[in-house]
């Protein structure tokens, strides 16, 4: 018999830039740069997204949100995450869990994994429980290590309802 579960894995990076604000799971953090992205850059929640909608077969968030439409400039991507269950749920899936890695050199962002962990799992229908956020410096390497960017990589765990 087939195992009913099916995963997905997603990641995103965006290129930090002064003045624009620092939001990762739904949460402002107080910093001078942030994600330069048509959206809000939430790299966190696009990680997520891409996680849900690669482990359902539904494609990815560049097919349902494009950054060529208007619709998406600067929106929540709180949004993405409420418009990807309501994909899953149409398609008959079910979210069993998330587990995530943020990648960023600064700011520290362990004080706002559990604000993000809540805002994540609310805008899912999910319980915080369910979402896990990790956070990992870039060590120095990379665009993360030189402060220049930051990372999200998810992995996502459904099954049918």
């Amino acid at each position: 018999m087939p195992c009913p579960h099916r995963i997905g894995i997603g990641n995103d990076i965006h290129r930090l830039e002064a003045g624009r604000k620092l939001i990762l799971g739904g949460v402002r953090i107080p910093f001078g740069k942030g994600p330069l992205g048509h959206s809000d850059g939430d790299a966190l929640a696009h990680a997520i997204s891409d996680a849900l909608l690669g482990a359902a077969g539904l494609g990815d968030i560049g097919r349902h949100f494009p950054d060529t439409s208007p619709k998406w400039r600067n929106a929540s991507s709180l949004l993405f995450l409420r418009r990807v269950r309501q994909l899953l749920d149409r398609a008959g899936f079910v979210i069993v869990n998330l587990d995530s890695t943020l990648g960023l050199e600064r700011p520290k962002v362990a004080p706002y994994i559990p604000r993000m962990q809540k805002k994540v799992a609310r805008a899912l229908g999910l319980r915080p429980e369910q979402v896990s956020v990790k956070a990992k410096s870039g060590e120095g390497l990379d665009a993360v290590g030189r402060g220049e960017a930051v990372r999200a990589d998810a992995v996502a765990l459904i099954e049918p309802r």
